[in-house]
Formats: C-alpha cells, sequence, structure tokens
C-alpha cells in the first residue's frame, strides 16, 4: 500500500447540524439509538461480550462495507487470547501494556493480514488474491495493545479514488444516507466505524483517502506524520 496508515477512529462529541435535521445520533448506526461499543464496555461488559456484540453488528452490514469477516469463533479466540494476558497483570500494568483492550476493529483491504487474502479493491472474484505471510506492523502493534480484529474492508480500486464506488465488490454506501457517496479510497473503513459495527478501523491516506470517508461519514480521520508508524506491509 502507498498510502500512510491512518486510525479512522473518534466519534465526534455531538451530532452535526445535518444530522440533526435527519433525527440522527452521530456514528450511531441507522436507527439512532444504538449504543456504542465504548459505552458498552465502560458499562462493566467483558472483553467477549463486547466482541460478540461487535461480530454480531457486522453481520448485519448491508452497504458493501465488508471484504472479509473473520469466523467468530477466530474472533472470540482472539479477545480469549487478550483476556489471559490480562488476567496475568495488575491493574497498572494492564492500563499500560493493554491500552486497547475493549475495543475491536478492522483494516482496509491493501494492508497485509496473515493468512487473509489480500485485494487492494482489486478484481480477485476468481480467486487468486495473494495471500500475505506476515502482519502488517500497524495491525500488529494494535492487536499486542489489546485490540480485536475482526476482519477487512472495502475500499476503491488500488487506493485511486476519493469516492468509495470504484470497486467490483460493489460502491460502499454512505452510513448516514444510502443516497450518498461514502468517500475514498478507505470506503469500508469510514461506513464501519460510522455504523459502530467496530470501535476504529485502520486505513490508508496519501491525499485524503482516510479523512474523506471519515468526513463523509461523520467520524473523525487521523492521519499520522510522516514516518511516525510503520508502513510495512
Amino acid at each position: 500500500a502507498r498510502g500512510v496508515p491512518c486510525g479512522v477512529t473518534l466519534r465526534p462529541s455531538r451530532p452535526s447540524l445535518r444530522l440533526q435535521e435527519k433525527g440522527l445520533r452521530s456514528a450511531a448506526g441507522s436507527s439512532g439509538t444504538q449504543q456504542t461499543l465504548t459505552e458498552l464496555w465502560a458499562s462493566g461488559a467483558s472483553l467477549t461480550e463486547v466482541v460478540q456484540e461487535s461480530f454480531a453488528r457486522t453481520a448485519r452490514a448491508d452497504r458493501h462495507e465488508w471484504l472479509l469477516r473473520l469466523p467468530e469463533q477466530r474472533v472470540l479466540e482472539q479477545a480469549a487470547a487478550v483476556e489471559r494476558r490480562a488476567a496475568a497483570m495488575g491493574e497498572e500494568q494492564r492500563a499500560s501494556k493493554l491500552p486497547l483492550m475493549g475495543m475491536t476493529f478492522s483494516v482496509k483491504d491493501n494492508i497485509a493480514v496473515a493468512g487473509l487474502p489480500m485485494t487492494n479493491g482489486c478484481d480477485y472474484r476468481s480467486g487468486g488474491a495473494p495471500v500475505p505471510s506476515t502482519t502488517a506492523a500497524a495491525v500488529t502493534r494494535l492487536m499486542d495493545a489489546g485490540a480485536v480484529l475482526l476482519g477487512k474492508n472495502n475500499m476503491d480500486c488500488a487506493a485511486t479514488g476519493l469516492v468509495g464506488i470504484r470497486s467490483v465488490y460493489g460502491a460502499v454506501q454512505n452510513a448516514l444516507d444510502r443516497d450518498y457517496i461514502s468517500g475514498g479510497s478507505s470506503s469500508g473503513s469510514g461506513v464501519c466505524v460510522s455504523l459502530g459495527q467496530v470501535s476504529f478501523s485502520l486505513g490508508t491516506d496519501t491525499a485524503g483517502s482516510g479523512r474523506v470517508p471519515a468526513m463523509l461519514n461523520n467520524i473523525v480521520g487521523l492521519k499520522a506524520s510522516r514516518g511516525l508508524i510503520s508502513t510495512h506491509g
């Protein structure tokens, strides 16, 4: 991937005017009453419960935002591994070593995850997509910090586009209004975060590919300063 990884992460603290006019709550999904995953974790839910809820929300995805979801058993195994690590630590050490415990995430499909096909948004519907043997350094760091990976998101082909409709796997629809574009090229990442399916998503951003879909779906896209985060993988 040419882009610099950027986390499509934080939700706005208050709804935009357009959202208020539509009667929706920012980044809470189409119902406007959905509890965020962060709120669920803060309420005392276990990591397994948070992960199960996040997985269930991805199963209802219908805007072409996902290209690959991990099997539920594999996701729960990740959660169990994090819980075992946490159980062996004191409270202070957990806060230091597992700051992302309680969060789920996805990655744009031009970022490598060992054993998972990587399409880069290109046409591999007949098979043949490359399968990396190693995981991107940024993804590894997130998982080491306690975040649980749920799968890979749709994107504009070869990360060339700011609209989110240039994908043979389907044009990604805006999280707030299906009649609007999602923005790209990290289209699926922006939409799944805005709909509350995952806590955050890792995308890439060369000229706005992470920030544009974040903006159009009323969340925040962060582009790391060049060299701050490894682009290996």
